[in-house]
């Protein structure tokens, strides 16, 4: 259980791991609140490799505040990232976690995301590389990949 006090469901860890032993079955994971705020729930898992398909998935994720509003909404996601190492030495691949809070999020939801992000970040083992993400440039793909290239922030 994280500080906010919410959970995460035992389907974040199953996906989590079905990812991890790389079959190609799923790309990435993205993960959200449950309505009532209390778990982390698996929202989307997809075998989609386009990166720029994956990134609008987060820029378009909403979120609805206590009056019923909706807004930007943060995020969890985990993408199995391949990418060709710079020296031609051949290919890599690295789990990598994403906490996509965007800037124009409901500071509520933000708070919210930031407190429960170390329980799902502790259910999944075999991270490689966490980022923090606030705005469309930061889940720019040439972004991430110089991140994961260097290994993590």
């Amino acid at each position: 259980m994280s500080q906010s006090g919410v959970s995460v469901t035992p389907e974040c860890v199953s996906s989590f791991n079905e990812l991890k032993l790389g079959k190609g079955v799923i790309k990435y994971i993205i993960y959200k609140l449950s309505d009532d705020k209390k778990e982390v729930v698996v929202e989307e898992t997809s075998q989609e490799a386009d990166w720029d398909v994956f990134r609008e998935k987060l820029i378009n994720a909403k979120a609805t505040d206590k009056r019923g509003n909706e807004g930007p909404g943060p995020r969890y996601a985990v993408y199995d990232f391949h990418y060709e190492l710079e020296s031609g030495e051949g290919k890599r691949s690295k789990i990598t976690f994403i906490a996509w809070s965007p800037d124009n999020a409901g500071i509520q939801a933000k708070m919210v995301y930031a407190s429960s992000k170390d329980a799902l970040k502790r259910s999944l083992n075999g991270i490689a590389v966490e980022l923090q993400a606030n705005d469309e440039d930061d889940i720019e793909y040439g972004e991430i990949l110089k991140v994961i290239s260097r290994g993590g922030r």
